[in-house]
C-alpha cells in the first residue's frame, strides 16, 4: 500500500489557523506486512537521527492500527519525505494524515475524508495545513465542537506557486510565542476583513484582490523579524509580478503565487537575489491524500 499526501502552505498571511493550500509536492509512504519491523527513510531528514530513532510516522500508525485491529503485527516502512523538515510546509501535518490513512487502510476500515480530518485534529489543533493535506486545493476551515468545518476550491492549472526555502529552519513552537497575546481591535478587524477577501478571492478566482487581502498584522511581522531576510524575500517577489507573497506556515519557507507567464520572472529574481536558498515553482494540488 502507498500513501501519498502533499506539502501545504498554511496562513497566507491574513488567514492565520484558518487557510491554507496543497502544493504538488508530496511525502510517500509504502507499507507492508513483515515478518520483521523496519523503516527506511528516504529524502529530506537534515541529518537527524531522532527522525529514525522515534518516527512520528510509525508511532501515530502503531497506536492507530492496534486500537483498530486489537493486533500489534510487523510493518515494513519506506517513507520518502521529499517535504522540507521544519520550514512551514506541513511536514508534521503530512505525517499525522498520512499515518492515520494508513492505519485504517492497513487494518481494512473505511474512514471518509471528513472523519479523518477530524481524528487529526486531536494530534494538530489547527485545521490550516490538515485540511489541504487531506482535501487538496485551497481550504478555508474553522473548528467547532472538536470538529472541522472545511469549503475547498480547486486552483487552476494556470496558477504556479513559488517557493523559497531558506538555508535555516525556524519552530514553529517558539515562533508562536513570539506573538502578542493581546491586539488591538484594529488589527483584528484589519485580518478579518482581510482573509474574508482572500477566501472570497480564490472562490472567485479575482485574483488581483490577493495581495490586499494576504496583508496582516497578526503574526507575520513578528515571526519575519527573527530572520529580516525574509522581507526582502517578500520585497522582491512582490516587485516582479506575484499576485501575492506570505510567510509559509510559521516559516522559514516563503510562499508567493504567479501566473505561469510570470513565475519564471519571479523565480529568477528570487534565485539571483537569493543564490543560498533553494527556489521551487510547483503546480498545485487539488486532490490531496491519495491511497494508491
Amino acid at each position: 500500500m502507498k500513501i501519498v499526501v502533499p506539502a501545504t502552505s498554511a496562513n497566507l498571511g491574513s488567514g492565520f489557523d484558518t487557510l491554507g493550500l496543497a502544493l504538488d509536492l508530496n511525502n510517500e509512504a509504502v507499507i507492508e506486512k513483515s515478518k520483521y519491523k523496519s523503516l527506511s527513510i528516504f529524502g529530506n531528514i537534515d541529518g537527524n537521527k531522532k527522525i529514525k530513532q522515534d518516527n512520528m510516522f510509525v508511532k501515530i500508525f502503531t497506536k492507530q492500527y492496534k486500537y483498530l485491529t486489537n493486533e500489534q503485527c510487523n510493518f515494513a516502512f519506506k517513507l520518502s519525505n521529499n517535504i522540507p523538515i521544519s520550514r512551514g510546509l506541513g511536514s508534521s501535518s503530512a505525517t499525522i494524515v498520512s499515518a492515520l490513512q494508513a492505519a485504517y487502510t492497513m487494518a481494512e476500515v473505511e474512514i471518509s475524508k471528513q472523519d479523518l480530518i477530524n481524528k487529526a485534529l486531536v494530534l494538530e489543533p489547527h485545521p490550516d495545513n490538515i485540511a489541504p493535506a487531506i482535501f487538496g486545493g485551497f481550504t478555508t476551515s474553522v473548528v467547532e465542537h472538536k470538529k472541522v468545518l472545511t469549503l475547498q476550491k480547486d486552483i487552476p492549472e494556470y496558477l504556479r506557486a513559488i517557493i523559497v526555502i531558506p538555508d535555516k529552519h525556524m519552530s514553529t513552537y517558539r515562533s508562536r510565542q513570539k506573538l502578542p497575546n493581546t491586539y488591538p481591535s484594529r488589527d483584528v478587524v484589519y485580518n478579518i476583513s482581510r482573509s474574508s477577501l482572500m477566501t472570497a478571492a480564490f472562490f472567485s478566482e479575482n485574483w488581483d484582490f490577493l495581495r490586499s487581502a494576504s496583508l496582516d498584522r497578526v503574526h507575520q511581522y513578528y515571526r519575519m523579524r527573527t530572520f529580516p531576510e525574509l522581507f526582502n524575500v517578500q520585497k522582491t517577489a512582490l516587485a516582479n509580478g506575484a499576485l501575492m507573497s506570505t510567510l509559509s506556515g510559521s516559516g522559514s519557507s516563503f510562499f508567493s503565487i504567479a501566473h505561469e507567464d510570470d513565475a519564471k520572472r519571479v523565480s529568477l529574481a528570487l534565485e539571483n537575489m537569493f543564490p543560498r536558498f533553494v527556489i521551487k515553482t510547483l503546480r498545485f494540488n487539488n486532490t490531496g491524500l491519495n491511497v494508491k
